[in-house]
């Protein structure tokens, strides 16, 4: 399988999360090709698959990958697609918070015009260590609606690695699926 990996992250988890995707599809025999949505574009022609990840920050996913989801729609919707989200929000069973992140999910997926094969939403991490005064009273604020760690002395990760691995195994399926066909 050819797979294309594009990520929009801010605090580093979701290329976390991406590069440990890269790795087992790697180790699978996969060609892996990753792409920062911030950078030069990566076309997602010529791939089997594709995965596309972002974290949520003030009620949307990055810009980045919007724009990059909105170019490239058509070709998506013809091809195996995953889309990870990925929040704190999905570390924790806060239904209004569970409520919202679908609406978030759903209304970046209309706007944007995609159709992807499978929709996961991964839990993140809070980085209390990496932040400045401000952003570590707005962290721990959404921590604590959440039901998450408060504790500011140090970081918290929630990805669930084999939740991940789940993920691709879903993709492989997917394409030796449509290579059936």
């Amino acid at each position: 399988m050819k797979l294309l990996i594009v990520y929009g992250t801010v605090e580093g988890q979701t290329r976390k999360i991406c590069d440990r995707l890269k790795n087992e599809a790697r180790l699978n025999g996969h060609t892996v090709s990753i792409n920062n949505s911030t950078g030069p574009k990566l076309s997602p022609f010529g791939f089997d698959a594709i995965i596309i990840a972002s974290s949520i920050h003030n009620e949307k996913f990055q810009a980045s990958i919007e724009q990059y989801v909105g170019d490239y729609a058509k070709v998506l919707n013809n091809m195996v697609g995953a889309f990870i989200s990925v929040s704190l929000t999905a570390a924790h069973d806060v239904p209004e918070g569970w409520e919202e992140l679908e609406k978030i999910t759903k209304d970046f997926l209309h706007k944007t015009g995609w159709y992807p094969s499978f929709i996961e939403h991964i839990a993140g991490a809070i980085r209390y260590s990496e932040y400045n005064f401000f952003k570590k009273y707005i962290a721990r604020n959404i921590a604590k609606r959440n039901n998450a760690q408060t504790n500011t002395s140090e970081d918290h990760e929630y990805t669930d690695w084999g939740q991940v691995k789940r993920i691709l195994t879903k993709v492989e399926k997917a394409v030796a699926e449509t290579k059936r066909v």
